[in-house]
Parts: structure tokens; C-alpha cells; sequence
């Protein structure tokens, strides 16, 4: 049965030969058999008919004969020279298209480009107080990692011997890599994985790396813990992490576990707490010693204070970056009511009562 190519590369009969190399080129980024998701049949099918359709000679034998007289595409073995088996592919036939363009989400890309080394990221958990958390501080961790050599400070080489053109990629930092795919085999273009990209080796390997620039060892590292941080929040030290030869060091991140208080809790810039008082203060009023975090404050109860209603300490929450700011104090009033009454509070409490209070 004879195909129809245009309509498998979805385009007109009078379709332009870029509306064919475009139509092509959306299909085969859609289908490739190397990417998640693609169809092996499918695009197979797509680059006969581009095979067909691309050639002037090919198109019009098969305009007017269908794919048996552009060479027999639809046959097993072979199209008009295309070998789809794997075996015999000729990037001739596609000598007009940019075979790079499309590979290259697969395979690496068609054309030379350096990727830069990255060492690995780290992450720890480190738990502070919960007055730390408001205030802000400066903690050191000691953590083993690799870091930079400290004897050749990452070059590689022993202290003065000097470098020479590394061999393997004659100091262009990249060499060619060949990869066998469902089409054939395709070059492409890697980090030379000798000298790692930078087209020198050291002349002597320093003695401490033994050539690789970088060394495990147990480093102090400070970390600063703004103000105002809250639990489960992550601090993110750029350049902090593992250190790769002839690379950029990875990352530290740090997520904070703050220890809950037992008085107070962070809302935003403001710190909550309860202050029990008694029965006769929330009537008369009085004055209370409370202790923050940061110090002893005088608070007055005013007389007839309700409970639930909150009393706010202005400048004893949590400290922000603008001009010294600090949120406030809020003070959650709870009263307590006796349990049992003596003879004389009860006759009190009796009177109150007999006054409608």
C-alpha cells in the first residue's frame, strides 16, 4: 500500500522545501526513539518521507508513482539508499538539514561547547534555641568534605613545577566522542576528560592530590542565622559545598530546626505569650514582672481586664533590617479563678453578688 508522506509529515502537496525541513524537524524532536516518550515507528516513517520529499529528483518520481517509483521507501532493507536497519546509514541524504539541531537534546549536541564542572551541593540540619532564632547569631559547623588542596590550591601540580599541554585533547580542552544511536553513528563534542577541560596538566602531580586539585578534609565553617528566621527555613552558602578539580564548588544549604519555647511563639515580627493573673487583679488592676527575652519589663493590668484580651510591650518582639525596627510583645491575659472559697470570700463574693457584680 502506497504511504502518503505529506500527510505523515503533515504538510500540502505544494508545500516549500522549508516547509518540509520544518515539518521534519518538529516531528523528529517529537518522536525520536532516544527521548522519553518517543516512537521509534513513527519516526521512522517521518524521515523516509523527508528522504523522499527533500530530493527534487525523488519527489517528482514520487508525485506521479507513488513511493514504489521514488525507489521503494515503504520495502524492508532500505529506501532509495537510506538504510533504517542501523546499519548503513547515509548522512548524505541529509546532507541539507542540521542533523546537530535535532540531535543535539539527545546526544549531546552537534556542535562544540565546554560544561562547566560543578562540585555536589550539601545539606545539613542544624538546630538553635529559640531566642537565637529572633535575635539572630553566627554558628560554626565542622563538616568533612572535599575542598581545595591546600598544598597547590586547586592546580593540580606540585608548588612551582609548573604545566605543560595536557595529550590527550593537545590543549583544546575537549575532544570528540563517537555514540552509536538507532540511526547510526553520530559525533559529538566533550569535556577532555584528562586535563577537564582546561588544556594543561600539571608537569608534577602534587604530592597531597595526587594531580585532582582537591583533598577530603574537615573544615570550620561559620554560618551566620539572620534575625526573624523561622523553623524549616533554608539558608543557602554559595561556594560552600564539595570542590571539583578545575570546577565551581557546589553549594551548602542549611535548614534550621528551632527548639520551641515554653513561654513565648513567633507571629510574624511579633512574639506571643499567656500571663496568668488573678481574679482581683483583672478587677482592681496591678502591676506584673514579666521576663522576656531579652530582660525583665514592669506591666500594668488595668482594672476590669477581660479574658482573652491582649496587652501589648511595644519594641520587645522580633528585630528587623529597617532602622533597628522590632516588632512587639503581645500578652494573651488568662485569669484565675479559685477552685475552693474560704467562709469570709464567700460572703464577699455574696455581697458582689447582691450589687449586681
Amino acid at each position: 500500500m502506497s504511504k502518503d508522506y505529506y500527510k505523515i509529515l503533515g504538510i500540502d502537496r505544494k508545500a516549500t522545501k522549508e516547509e518540509i525541513k520544518k515539518a521534519f524537524r518538529t516531528i523528529a524532536h517529537k518522536y525520536h526513539p532516544d527521548k522519553g516518550g518517543g516512537d521509534a515507528a513513527k519516526f521512522k516513517e517521518a524521515s523516509e518521507a523527508y528522504s523522499v520529499l527533500s530530493d527534487d529528483k525523488k519527489r517528482a518520481q514520487y508525485d506521479m508513482y507513488g513511493d514504489a517509483g521514488a525507489g521503494g521507501a515503504g520495502q524492508s532493507g532500505g529506501f532509495g539508499g537510506f538504510d533504517f536497519s542501523g546499519q548503513g546509514f547515509d548522512p548524505s541524504q541529509f546532507q541539507d538539514f542540521d542533523l546537530g539541531d535535532i540531535f543535539g537534546d539527545f546526544f549531546g549536541g552537534g556542535r562544540p561547547r565546554r560544561q562547566s564542572r560543578r562540585g555536589r551541593d550539601i545539606t545539613i540540619d542544624l538546630e538553635i534555641p529559640f531566642s537565637e532564632s529572633v535575635f539572630g547569631t553566627e554558628k560554626k559547623v565542622l563538616l568533612t568534605k572535599t575542598s581545595t588542596c591546600s598544598i597547590c590550591h586547586g592546580t593540580g601540580g606540585e608548588p612551582g613545577s609548573g604545566m605543560e599541554t595536557c595529550a590527550t585533547c593537545n590543549g583544546q580542552g575537549q575532544v570528540n566522542e563517537s555514540r552509536r544511536s538507532f540511526l547510526g553513528v553520530f559525533n559529538s563534542v566533550i569535556t577532555c576528560p584528562t586535563c577537564h577541560g582546561k588544556g594543561e596538566i600539571p608537569k608534577v602531580k602534587c604530592r597531597n592530590c595526587k594531580g585532582e586539585g582537591v583533598e577530603r578534609k574537615q573544615v570550620e565553617i561559620p554560618i551566620g542565622i539572620p534575625a526573624g528566621i523561622n523553623n524549616g527555613e533554608m539558608i543557602r552558602m554559595t561556594g560552600e559545598g564539595e570542590a571539583i578539580g578545575n570546577g565551581t564548588p557546589g553549594d551548602l544549604y542549611v535548614k534550621i530546626r528551632v527548639r520551641p519555647h515554653p513561654v513565648f511563639k513567633k507571629e510574624g515580627i511579633n512574639l506571643y505569650m499567656d500571663q496568668n493573673i488573678k481574679l482581683t487583679d483583672s478587677l482592681l488592676g496591678n502591676e506584673y514582672l514579666i521576663e522576656t527575652l531579652d530582660g525583665k519589663v514592669t506591666v500594668k493590668i488595668p482594672a476590669g481586664i477581660t479574658f482573652g484580651e491582649i496587652l501589648r510591650v511595644k519594641g520587645k518582639g522580633v528585630p528587623t533590617d529597617r532602622h533597628n525596627h522590632r516588632g512587639d510583645l503581645m500578652i494573651r491575659i488568662k485569669i484565675d479563678l479559685p477552685k475552693k472559697l474560704s467562709k469570709e470570700s464567700r460572703k464577699l463574693v455574696e455581697e458582689l453578688k447582691k450589687e449586681g457584680i
